[in-house]
């Protein structure tokens, strides 16, 4: 029998390795599916956000703030998992976009790819390595037909680019990658140092107050942790670079509760302010190529020295084992390489691959990570010791994966206007009035909510607002 949100929620709470009666305080109601999917995304969204307002709630009860109930209706973990797509600002919409020659194409060996170019740099990467075609779609398309599949993903992981071949579950397994990645669990907490226990401070307003969370990380998985902590009260400083791409409307939804600087680590002043930022920081968030910020001084265990007592937290997108670990990689990207497209398209009797109804190893990965972060404070407080968290996409695919299938799953009828609508909320932000998706888990001592509005990137100085 596949198992119960209440099921998936105390497995991940026994990989954190936390106080099991916690779990008597959260409530989670609702039945799957919601979204049309095969897959038990639902479940994947309830679970996942449970685990990280049920932490947040023990912190605030080893506070002193007492125990409190934690609730998460599905159809709001569902809509959540979509936070993206609801975003409007000024009454327009402002929902995530796609590049105009992102996504499927068939080669010419019959076999498909999925092109991930909404990255300027990643987008032009692909015209070259197709002989400097036009951006269009016709032409990609005319291109790409000249190609094997794993040929051309095999060139575009040479250049530096985000190319995966459509695969089956039987073609995922046999690979190396999966045979390195299958075992992975869910989430990583480690002990990569020593030092004296943190007491939590005494009790205070909200579960996170006075707790500090440095937040290098773009696009969805990431900046959703260091939203989640927001909400539960932390000061998350983001931390961005005027030369790196984003997108704005990623950026308006998971700029919710934070400040935003921006720092350039190739610049030994700049290197030297965060170095000073992470002295002071108690969780230092990250989700950029795997090397890429430890190559500027700042690998765990560099800041487990610097700091020690500090909770690094890393995502990638193929983790860290196998001959893919170090690769960029993206949600649709993972989804569509790992068989979970080609196993939604069978169930729904097409040909062309299917991808999940929402960017679910994105958003899973973020809550896991809030999660684990919290996780690791409250074993820092107990046993001491620096901690590094670890969450993958390949990771979060494969979880999902093993939470079974839903027969039928595809026929559900997805969510309804007045139930989006009703999920939510309008406040202030630097784009103008924005409207967007309330925090599902619902805490009845201590609601989560963003004090600080989404602001365009690098609108604030990199200091601690505490003091510095």
């Amino acid at each position: 029998m596949d198992p119960t949100p209440p099921d998936i929620l105390a497995a991940l709470w026994r990989q954190a390795a936390l106080d099991p009666t916690a779990l008597t305080h959260a409530s989670l109601a609702g039945a799957e599916p919601v979204q049309p999917s095969s897959f038990r995304v639902d479940a994947a969204a309830q679970a996942s956000i449970a685990a990280a307002g049920l932490a947040a709630a023990e912190i605030h009860r080893r506070r002193g703030g007492g125990a409190q109930r934690v609730a998460v209706a599905m159809p709001d973990a569902a809509i959540e998992f979509r936070s993206e797509h609801w975003l409007s600002i000024a009454g327009k919409p402002a929902g995530a976009r796609w590049d105009a020659i992102a996504g499927l194409y068939r080669c010419g060996d019959g076999r498909w790819v999925r092109l991930h170019t909404n990255f300027p740099h990643h987008r032009d990467g692909v015209l070259r390595l197709l002989g400097d075609v036009a951006h269009d779609r016709a032409a990609v398309a005319e291109a790409l037909s000249t190609w094997r599949a794993a040929d051309f993903e095999a060139a575009a992981a040479e250049a530096g680019l985000v190319v995966t071949m459509t695969r089956s579950f039987a073609e995922w397994d046999a690979s190396p990658q999966s045979q390195a990645a299958s075992s992975l669990p869910p989430l990583i907490i480690e002990r990569i140092g020593d030092a004296p226990p943190t007491p939590l401070p005494p009790c205070a307003s909200r579960p996170l107050e006075g707790v500090r969370v440095l937040d290098l990380t773009r696009v969805i998985a990431g900046p959703v942790a260091g939203r989640t902590m927001a909400a539960h009260g932390a000061e998350v400083l983001h931390i961005s670079a005027r030369h790196l791409p984003s997108f704005d409307e990623l950026v308006m939804d998971t700029g919710r509760g934070k400040r935003t600087a921006a720092l350039d680590l190739r610049e030994a002043h700049d290197q030297a302010r965060l170095r000073d930022l992470a002295a002071r920081a108690d969780i230092f968030l990250q989700g950029y190529r795997p090397g890429a910020i430890a190559g500027h001084g700042f690998a765990p265990e560099a800041l487990a020295a610097l700091n020690p007592g500090i909770i690094c937290v890393s995502l990638s997108a193929y983790g860290d084992l196998g001959p893919w670990a170090g690769r960029r990689g993206f949600d649709s990207l993972v989804q569509n390489a790992n068989g979970m497209n080609h196993a939604e398209a069978e169930v729904a009797n097409q040909d062309q691959p299917r991808p999940l109804p929402c960017q679910a190893l994105d958003h899973a990965s973020g809550y896991l990570l809030a999660f684990g972060a919290m996780a690791a404070l409250l074993r820092r407080a107990e046993e001491g010791g620096s901690w590094l968290v670890r969450v993958s996409l390949v990771g979060t695919g494969e979880w999902i994966r093993r939470l079974g299938r839903l027969e039928g799953g595809l026929a559900a009828p997805g969510l309804t206007p007045a139930k989006i609508a009703a999920a939510l909320e309008e406040s202030d932000s630097g784009f103008g009035l924005m409207r967007a998706t309330r925090h599902a888990a619902r805490l009845e001592a201590t609601p989560p909510r963003w004090d600080l509005p989404a602001m365009p990137l690098g609108s604030h100085a990199p200091v601690w607002q505490s003091g510095d």
